[in-house]
């Protein structure tokens, strides 16, 4: 259900998963509706920028010199299928890349959070609500927020700047987030913009135990809803 959420100034950091040039130029990757996902990234940077939101990004690079994993798909020379490390496509696309002094994680796991010093980085800076966005939503995106949410932080999931392979698999994986997603909310670039400049908004908020029971006929209708 939407319930009034308000965000305190000072305990807000912005997330951003994952938005290589892979998701747009590579077939095997390529985001369903990239190029609207990057334009609501762009405004949620511009807000945060604006109200002096901590900006932390992060890039998913695969290196299999360095580490093996047996079930890892690779290509023909040995190589990751994927994220590649000497693949450019692995770059962040120039119009969402972090500027000068924001956080930047290069990471070798779906999470954003996982492994290594970024939740704890995050709250010895006061932050518990964290605003996340990027690619994939079914992946990477879930992924972080899961682990967001285990270490003790409040998420923000912002639907309209996530995406995936197809519709069908974007709004399945916010459905599936949703219902689970405790102490946080889910809302549109808009409120998430409205958010982190101090008002107060209407977002959904998980109530009782998994209530969006959604079907194949009736998963978009709720997914519009949230």
């Amino acid at each position: 259900m939407k319930t009034p959420v308000s965000i305190k100034r000072g305990t807000v950091a912005a997330v951003f998963v994952d938005l290589q040039e892979e998701h747009r130029q590579d077939k095997r990757y390529l985001v369903e509706g990239f190029a609207d996902i990057l334009a609501n990234v762009q405004r949620l940077q511009a807000t945060a920028r604006a109200n002096e939101v901590l900006l932390y990004h992060s890039a998913y690079i695969v290196d299999l010199t360095r580490e093996a994993r047996r079930f890892h798909p690779v290509d023909a020379n040995g190589r990751s299928a994927f994220s590649d490390k000497d693949d450019p496509l692995t770059a962040i696309c120039p119009e969402v890349a972090p500027v000068d002094g924001e956080m930047m994680l290069v990471k070798t796991e779906a999470s954003a959070f996982g492994a290594g010093p970024a939740a704890g980085r995050l709250r010895a800076k006061g932050i518990e609500w964290l605003v996340v966005a990027g690619v994939w939503t079914e992946a990477c995106i879930d992924a972080t927020v899961r682990d967001a949410v285990s270490s003790g932080f409040s998420v923000l999931l912002v639907k309209d700047a996530c995406g995936s392979g197809s519709a069908a698999m974007h709004q399945t994986a916010i459905l599936n987030l949703a219902n689970r997603l405790y102490g946080g909310a889910v809302t549109t670039t808009d409120g998430a913009c409205r958010l982190m400049a101090g008002e107060t908004v209407d977002a959904w908020q998980v109530v009782g135990s998994v209530p969006l029971r959604f079907t194949y006929e009736n998963a978009a209708r709720l997914y519009d809803e949230l």
